[in-house]
């Protein structure tokens, strides 16, 4: 009687497995090649130096005396440390004056763009009317157009309708780019999320409305969260439109550090203190959800 035994030979990074049946006929099996961790630890050093150093720079020329800034040879370490940078940046403008119009204009986008999206994510995944699909397609085709190339038609639109260099002008301007990933990420989780759950909360009794409150919405969280994040971030950030939409007098926090150039040159130094003081708030943000916006934007791409 032949039994059954099996070799394994290796040779480089690929193995093979021989089985020998009971016909006595040898079976060659591959096995999946070793990867080596080595390569992706240095694509992944290599992506952390060339995302990091721009960071490191800004912290690095915040910190640092102001004549060392304008250094024609600048050097790589800290030179030295001060924080007469900061106390520059507070004192050249008004700061708070700016940040508490991006602070308004950020939260009542993300507010509105949650609401709306959430609402227009439902009705294009759980009911079917004519022009559905255009709508999709309409929205995937929205966020192919170039922001820049809707200045002008934004500028002439909002100057018509008396919104120019007021903050609902701005607000309903960044709703137009930040609607559509709400929607369709949204749209994802609610696809994914089976029927059969609100339908059987409205056979125990439950409206719709209260169905989709009390069985869908709790389920759409990570989904919530990561549109919340990535509109706050995007209206926080954006320059261009705010600079083209508003006044100084009006300006936003991004359009703030403008007032370190001047005729006379650039204060490098208290600009970068002043960048540093607007990216707290956003680097807080993201190491407080990212699990959760990095689980919401996977978890929403799955189907659908």
């Amino acid at each position: 009687m032949t039994g059954t035994t099996s070799t394994t030979s290796t040779t480089g990074t690929t193995s093979t497995t021989n089985v020998t049946g009971t016909s006595g006929v040898a079976l060659s099996a591959p096995a999946k090649p070793r990867r080596s961790k080595a390569g992706w630890n240095v694509l992944g050093l290599f992506v952390l130096l060339t995302a990091g150093f721009p960071v490191y720079w800004m912290l690095n020329t915040a910190f640092k005396p102001a004549k060392d800034a304008i250094d024609p040879d600048p050097s790589l370490l800290p030179t030295g440390f001060t924080l007469g940078n900061f106390h520059r940046a507070l004192t050249i403008a008004d700061f708070w004056g700016p940040v508490g119009r991006s602070l308004i204009v950020s939260l009542t986008v993300v507010v509105i763009g949650v609401i709306v999206g959430m609402l227009a994510a439902l009705a294009i995944s759980r009911f079917a009317f004519r022009g559905r699909k255009i709508v999709i397609v309409g929205i995937l085709a929205v966020q192919m157009v170039p922001l820049v190339a809707m200045i002008i038609p934004v500028f002439l639109l909002l100057n018509d309708l008396g919104q120019y260099d007021r903050l609902t002008g701005l607000i309903i301007t960044y709703l137009t780019f930040i609607l559509p990933f709400t929607v369709w990420t949204l749209r994802g989780f609610i696809v994914n999320i089976p029927k059969e759950l609100e339908e059987a909360a409205m056979v125990d009794g439950c409206s719709r409305t209260s169905a989709f409150l009390r069985v869908v919405f709790p389920l759409l969280a990570p989904g919530l969260v990561a549109t919340s994040v990535y509109g706050f971030i995007q209206a926080w950030n954006e320059y261009l439109y705010a600079l083209m939409l508003m006044s100084q007098k009006n300006q936003t926090a991004t359009v703030w550090l403008g007032n370190f150039t001047t005729k006379h040159g650039t204060e490098y130094a208290p600009m970068m203190a002043g960048s540093t003081l607007m990216a707290v708030p956003i680097v807080v943000l993201f190491l407080l959800v990212q699990r959760k916006m990095a689980a919401g934007l996977t978890a929403g791409a799955v189907k659908g």
